[in-house]
């Protein structure tokens, strides 16, 4: 069952809120039955525990604009199925002040048979958006995705860059308080990628709260106001991006 963030008051300045929050996924060392079965009566051991995200406290004010950086696996991805409410906290308190959108994995949400048309209906469903709002952005959604001649093909044959601007156009239209974006902005044409950052940059004077999770440190210190460090499933630097970077980039021993 997805989990639904809580809702903090609506008046709040505060977006996103974390206090000691901590996520823990099964690892399963096994991949099919047959190897599971050994395991489970003979005394193997068929998995271990592991902590994604371990107390992390975090506060995020409407409007703000926050890059999330660190290494793979350093639990960037974890913290923002938290926030989109994909995943529920193990341990700790979240809550969420606002509609959000993710934008967390390419074509999440789209079923493979359905036609382009048809996934923007129910992916915004998923978000949340009622075909009567939908019905008024559509054209808009088609317009800047740039698909309308595939727009009645199957999704499944679309390519990554193709699932990637029909994604972020649904997401990006359907007026969010916060937006989520993970990395997809590296997949796809540079104009479209540039096109989809005018996008975000109109978002931010319109005090939309976004978090972005990126491993292009250029695009951190010019776009976000403030930046958040994670390495092993924990908070090490959060602040002004230029020094958490050097935080990060002292990490890597560059």
């Amino acid at each position: 069952m997805s989990h639904q963030p809580s809702t903090i008051s609506h008046f709040s300045e505060t977006a996103i809120s974390l206090r000691n929050v901590s996520k823990q996924y099964f690892l399963q060392s096994q991949k099919t039955f047959k190897e599971l079965v050994p395991s489970l009566f003979g005394g193997g051991k068929a998995g271990e525990f592991i902590w994604a995200l371990k107390d992390i406290n975090l506060e995020i004010k409407k409007g703000e604009t926050v890059g999330i950086i660190g290494r793979n696996g350093s639990g960037k991805s974890t913290l923002l199925k938290l926030i989109a409410g994909v995943t529920k906290p193990t341990e700790g308190k979240l809550t969420v002040n606002g509609k959000v959108s993710p934008l967390i994995e390419l074509g999440a949400g789209f079923h493979p048979e359905l036609s382009g048309r048809e996934n923007i209906y129910l992916n915004a469903s998923i978000l949340g958006i009622s075909k009567k709002e939908v019905d008024k952005k559509y054209k808009e959604i088609v317009d800047f995705s740039e698909l309308e001649g595939f727009i009645n093909t199957p999704v499944k044959h679309y390519s990554s860059g193709m699932y990637m601007r029909l994604a972020f156009s649904v997401a990006v239209n359907v007026e969010p308080d916060i937006l989520l974006v993970d990395e997809i902005l590296a997949v796809g044409d540079i104009k479209f990628q540039e096109k989809c950052m005018a996008r975000m940059e109109t978002f931010k004077k319109q005090g939309v709260t976004i978090i972005y999770i990126s491993h292009s440190m250029q695009n951190v210190q010019d776009f976000c106001q403030k930046a958040v460090l994670l390495n092993q499933g924990t908070i090490i630097s959060h602040g002004k991006p230029t020094e958490v970077i050097k935080t990060y980039e002292k990490l890597l021993d560059i």
